[in-house]
């Protein structure tokens, strides 16, 4: 199992050693591209100085949190809104896993019970909830019975939808395609609505 988004390989390598960083460029993966949203919680080390910590992103000050958010490049389109969006998280987190993400996916009694778990997250719907089950199942192995099923189409196999499906490049513009082509029939049908 293996994250390549093309990215800083260093943004990777901390995608697949900190659950924090993962679930925090899922929080962030809205509005901006898939590269911006994870490559920001390496970004967001950095400005800090060191590791993410849900402990103390729950207790920061929300307008300094704010302000490491807009430092120029910001880590999000909105950084205000998502500034507020992680510490929400965050303190969901603390409050429910012992400040501790991968507590999140431990144990879950099967596919329906970790997207509940996902969807029980602010800023997480059934979508989104779905793409985040999708990517651990497909590239971090957390596969509880049933987990393709709760993932809906983003578990399926050899498809391109969603950042779960991205290996390289080339797997990278069959998700944009795949993305292009949701939007042109979801604007279609609205249009013809």
């Amino acid at each position: 199992m293996t994250l390549a988004l093309p990215i800083d390989p260093e943004a990777n390598r901390l995608l697949m050693q900190s659950p924090l960083a993962l679930l925090t460029g899922m929080v962030l993966d809205q509005q901006v591209s898939m590269e911006k949203a994870f490559t920001s919680p390496y970004v967001l080390t950095q400005r800090l100085g060191h590791d993410l910590d849900a402990r103390e992103l729950a207790e920061y000050d929300p307008e300094a949190l704010v302000a490491l958010f807009a430092q120029p490049p910001a880590l999000h389109r909105f950084p205000k809104a998502m500034a507020a969006r992680v510490q929400e998280v965050c303190r969901a987190l603390v409050d429910r896993y012992d400040g501790d993400a991968a507590r999140l996916w431990a144990d879950p009694a099967d596919g329906a019970d970790l997207l509940a778990r996902i969807t029980a997250l602010p800023g997480f719907g059934r979508q989104k909830g779905q793409i985040f089950l999708a990517l651990l199942g497909k590239r971090f192995g957390v596969r509880p019975a049933g987990w393709r099923e709760a993932a809906g189409g983003y578990g399926e196999p050899e498809v391109h939808r969603s950042v779960a499906d991205v290996t390289d490049g080339e797997s990278l513009r069959l998700v944009r395609e795949y993305k292009q082509q949701q939007k042109a029939a979801a604007k279609a049908k609205t249009a013809g609505g």
